[in-house]
């Protein structure tokens, strides 16, 4: 009967003449997973090239001006060697929302972000543990950022942007190699469960025998947009002759040290529609390059699950995230649900009837816990937040389900959020921060079964 409503549903769509596109995907288990097309958005990654002007190698004082101005026409903007002429980069560019710099050499680490998107966390700059004392690596504290963006109601996106490591000696490679495995534990820690978006000068290729790019998809999880569309998923040998890139490309079989990686998760599905390396844009009146690096473009659609919906977080930018949608099972419902409190809220967890535990924060305070009745089903949680130790947590927790029946602790304060399920939704999962104690939490929603 899902399949057959399923197919209604597509048929009113077309016949209607709806504007969302409905599009079918095979969970792992193996059972049809229907999403909606809910929007799109474009990607640019971009050395600029903004080293002082005696030591860049290109011409930044002149240039920069340029690229202000040309980087308007993309949705999230992510550069590498913003140093001394950041000033000019921002002058005549229009994203609202905007990373401040972290300071020219050798002070700053070069990486920043424009997007169309408002951030919703802080952005967190990470230098490298390793770097070689080769092509000036350690001139600067190289390294990555990670950052979140909010594409609508629910619906973030981590981004992270990096410049690892120049050079091809042993030293160099070694430390760039440390430098993949890092940003790799980076992320299978802080960004589990998420929806990821990688940009960066990596300095790495494919066919070079030393270099451990591979470990992006293998480790992470990441599809390199340019293998996946340009190269139909078939990584280039490494150990082969490398895929140089000579004048204007307008063949991106070519490759660049430049790349855009994506990771998707069960409720956020990112799809690549097209790929470009921005070269005859990015070049002055004279046909000469405006850095010394190609601009990487992809333009990305974003599809939402139709069966589940999540809210917006609410609390502090501390403790690790985490997300509970991927281990949301196929028509789920709340067994039990538990909260440990004191004076502020240490944990929550939610047991769902397939024997799923779903647990943050830790074991301080005392435990409660609220088993549900047969129909009985989470329909709302108020959260209340505070200071402690110069840091924003969650405070209080209530639950009430749909017969009325609550389960609250913690200490009550004036900065609270209520998030509740729509009518035939419930609440089974959530996301958030956490450490020692719950630090930001939101819901997911399912379809009450």
């Amino acid at each position: 009967m899902r399949n057959v409503n399923l197919l209604l549903l597509i048929l009113a769509i077309s016949l209607f003449g709806c504007q969302e596109q409905i599009t079918d995907n095979i969970n792992e288990n193996g059972t049809l997973k229907s999403s909606v097309v809910a929007g799109e958005f474009t990607v640019l990654t971009y050395n600029i090239a903004g080293l002082p002007e005696l030591i860049s190698s290109g011409n930044p004082a002149v240039n920069t001006p340029k690229i202000s101005v040309l980087i308007n026409d993309y949705d999230i903007v992510q550069v590498q060697e913003d140093f001394n002429y950041h000033a000019a980069l921002y002058a005549d560019d229009y994203h609202p929302y905007r990373t401040a710099t972290s300071g020219g050499v050798p002070f700053g680490d070069g990486l920043n972000t424009l997007s169309n998107f408002p951030f919703s966390e802080d952005l967190i700059r990470v230098q490298w543990d390793d770097c070689s004392n080769t092509d000036g690596n350690c001139l600067t504290p190289k390294g990555f950022t990670w950052n979140r963006i909010r594409l609508e109601e629910g619906v973030y996106l981590d981004i992270y942007n990096c410049h690892t490591g120049a050079g091809s000696v042993e030293e160099a490679l070694d430390a760039r190699r440390k430098n993949i495995i890092q940003m790799v534990n980076y992320i299978n820690t802080n960004s589990a469960g998420n929806a990821v978006l990688l940009t960066g000068d990596w300095n790495c290729r494919y066919t070079r025998e030393g270099d451990n790019i591979r470990l992006l998809t293998t480790d992470a999880g990441a599809t390199d947009v340019w293998v996946e569309l340009i190269k139909n998923g078939l990584m280039p040998e490494q150990g082969s002759d490398a895929l140089m890139c000579d004048g204007i490309v307008t063949n991106y079989e070519c490759e660049i040290v430049d790349k855009i990686f994506y990771r998707s998760n069960n409720f956020i599905t990112l799809n690549p529609l097209e790929f470009t390396y921005e070269d005859a844009k990015f070049r002055d009146e004279n046909g000469d390059m405006l850095s010394d690096h190609r601009p990487v473009y992809t333009r990305f659609e974003y599809a939402l699950n139709s069966d589940l919906k999540m809210s917006d977080q609410f609390g502090g930018p501390h403790g690790t995230c985490f997300n509970d949608v991927n281990n949301i099972p196929n028509n789920p419902a709340v067994n039990i649900i538990g909260i440990r409190t004191g004076g502020r809220v240490d944990q929550v967890n939610i047991m769902l009837t397939n024997g799923t535990w779903l647990t943050h924060g830790g074991y301080g305070g005392t435990y409660h816990y609220l088993t549900l009745g047969s129909g009985e089903y989470l329909k709302s949680v108020k959260l209340c937040s505070g200071q402690k130790d110069g840091q924003t947590r969650i405070f209080y927790t209530k639950f009430t389900t749909s017969t009325g029946r609550t389960l609250e602790g913690g200490s009550t304060t004036s900065n609270t959020v209520t998030y509740t399920a729509p009518t035939g939704w419930q609440i089974v999962g959530f996301h958030g921060r956490s450490g020692t104690e719950l630090d930001k939490m939101g819901v997911i929603y399912a379809p009450v079964n």
